[in-house]
């Protein structure tokens, strides 16, 4: 007696639902391993309770403000240090955090928060939100932001790129922060 052939049908339902099987299976299992998280200093432990740093040890005091960044309630940005601090009204520090600049930094200088936008694509294609315009340089605006997806820029190719990228849960505080009217920026060396 001849072989019965099954239908291809049948051959393709089965493969299909093996596959599935498979890539659930090391979904599950991708899920149980260890996730990066963007690493940021916090000038307090109480401000640090929620962070999660998978590669870098216990945080540390954040350095203080630079001297020479005026007065007042304001933003720093240090270019050297690729950092931010907020200051409020009596000049303490209430937060500071590492960020990725891009290649286009803004002059030192003083400067006041000119547009927000709470949510755009950036020039490299990436959804970010959290939008602090507050200077303009080589007729780009240069701008804080942070990811939508809470990721660190990529180094851009040959591309000119004027946002200063931070890890998301900085990003937000940021925004509460410089939204108020006449939120001073001061860029210092």
């Amino acid at each position: 007696m001849a072989a019965r052939l099954l239908p291809s049908w049948v051959w393709v339902s089965g493969l299909t639902a093996g596959a599935t099987v498979a890539v659930v299976f090391l979904a599950l299992q991708a899920d149980k391993g260890p996730h990066p998280t963007a690493a940021a200093v916090r000038p307090s432990a109480s401000a640090s309770a929620g962070a999660h740093h998978s590669a870098s040890p216990a945080p540390t005091k954040a350095p203080a403000v630079p001297a020479a960044s005026g007065t007042g309630r304001r933003i720093v940005y240090s270019l050297g240090a690729k950092r931010v601090w907020t200051v409020d009204a009596s000049d303490k520090a209430t937060r500071a955090f590492t960020v990725w600049p891009g290649t286009v930094s803004p002059d030192p200088g003083t400067y006041t928060i000119s547009k927000t936008l709470a949510s755009t694509t950036g020039s490299d294609g990436v959804p970010i939100e959290h939008i602090l315009y507050f200077a303009s340089k080589s007729g780009l605006s240069i701008a804080f932001s942070n990811a939508v997806d809470g990721s660190s820029p990529a180094p851009a190719a040959g591309k000119q790129t004027s946002g200063i990228r931070m890890p998301k849960a900085d990003g937000a505080a940021l925004w509460t922060f410089g939204t108020e009217p006449n939120t001073k920026v001061t860029v210092v060396k």
